[in-house]
């Protein structure tokens, strides 16, 4: 190898910050193709203040601004337009790849298609089959390393602690999935770890009963017994949160709505990922679904706001952050919900993820989109109370 010729020595300009990441290249690309960013938000599928804080990490990881905001424009700068030039092809390159990739392999879509696959065909078996293939469904997920693990009985209802490592006292209770009908605190260690690790939080999972053995409001009556018990740790009301997914989702807003009724103080968050919030008209009518709920809702009047959300008066629930896939086949009633959340005075920040797969949360270890919302729950959780986003748009 030839050495370089002698002559006077030039200060190199620093490399590129290894912390740069393509969501930041592709949030300020957005941006700079629309400059608005309500418009480059709905593109990319994410909330403004996320957006934002996207562009922010940008320029400070590069030092230097990247785009002139004021109330009524935005525009770029020198070196925005720079960054524009060279960050075009790059992205086009990187899309090209992960198409080609994509359409060679599809490993990541094939992988969630056959576990979830598992579950909907053995669903029509029977409970005991439906159960047991959920079960066996989640024993395929990882729990996160160093994840600690306690039982505890929170006034009555078996419940599990699931933290990232000793000592800690339980701030989140989650509402596990299943339909109602199945799912479990220790099935669920792996979502839980994985929600536990992103927020540094001991979240508790209570084990409560399910349908058709105890059908409506047993359920809910089980979660207001762990949200009491949680209540008596000493955390302030305000510091707790309540998360759910798919029909945890439901189950947490028919808490929330007990709580209310009971006179409790609420949560100061709530999550909820990819939630069931229509136990009466399922969207899949015709699939072992719509039986699974029926056995959930019995002969109870479908008028009673703790099981007819849609029903409910929602005013002076906490915050709520609500994801969902683009494709998940409960968007639109999480879409019917969010709005009546909105329209009844709710701060509700809404984020749709380019996914087809419900609860898509589950699949954090080889899902981007999966850790990225896990991301997105941490930060919410960390934002003031006064400085909660919204969808864009």
């Amino acid at each position: 190898m030839s050495e370089r010729p002698a002559g006077p020595r030039l200060l190199g300009m620093p490399s590129a910050a290894d912390a740069i990441e393509l969501k930041h290249l592709r949030a300020f690309v957005a941006v700079a193709d629309e400059l608005n960013f309500s418009r480059a938000a709905n593109r990319l599928f994410v909330s403004q203040p996320a957006l934002s804080r996207q562009i922010k990490a940008l320029e400070q990881l590069i030092g230097c601004q990247l785009l002139r905001r004021s109330t009524h424009r935005v525009e770029l700068t020198l070196a925005g337009e720079a960054l524009l030039g060279a960050s075009l092809p790059l992205l086009s390159d990187m899309d090209d790849a992960i198409t080609l990739t994509r359409s060679v392999g599809g490993e990541v879509n094939a992988r969630v298609t056959q576990l979830w696959n598992s579950v909907v065909e053995d669903g029509g078996s029977g409970l005991a089959a439906m159960r047991e293939a959920f079960e066996a469904f989640n024993a395929q997920l990882p729990v996160p390393e160093g994840t600690v693990v306690r039982p505890v009985q929170t006034d009555g209802v078996s419940s599990l602690v699931v933290a990232p490592g000793p000592g800690r006292r339980p701030s989140v209770l989650h509402l596990h999935g299943g339909g109602y009908i199945a799912g479990s605190a220790f099935g669920y260690r792996p979502l839980a770890g994985a929600l536990a690790a992103a927020t540094g939080a001991a979240v508790l999972v209570p084990d409560y009963r399910l349908a058709p053995e105890h059908p409506f409001p047993a359920a809910l009556e089980d979660a207001l017994r762990a949200y009491r018990w949680l209540l008596g740790q000493g955390d302030a009301p305000g510091q707790l949160t309540i998360s759910g997914d798919s029909a945890g989702g439901g189950l947490v807003i028919s808490l929330l709505l007990k709580v209310k009724q009971e006179g409790l103080p609420q949560p100061g968050k709530v999550v909820l990922m990819c939630p069931v919030v229509d136990v009466l008209d399922p969207p899949e009518g015709g699939t072992p679904v719509a039986r699974w709920f029926s056995l959930y809702v019995r002969d109870h009047p479908p008028t009673d706001p703790l099981l007819n959300i849609f029903e409910a008066d929602l005013s002076g629930l906490p915050p709520l952050l609500v994801q969902s896939g683009t494709e998940d086949v409960t968007l639109p009633e999480t879409r019917r919900f969010v709005d009546q959340a909105r329209e009844q005075g709710l701060d509700v920040r809404f984020d749709l993820y380019p996914v087809s797969t419900h609860v898509f949360h589950l699949f954090w270890s080889f899902l981007p989109e999966a850790a990225d919302a896990l991301e997105q729950v941490a930060g919410f959780l960390g934002e003031h109370e006064s400085g909660s986003a919204v969808e864009a748009g």
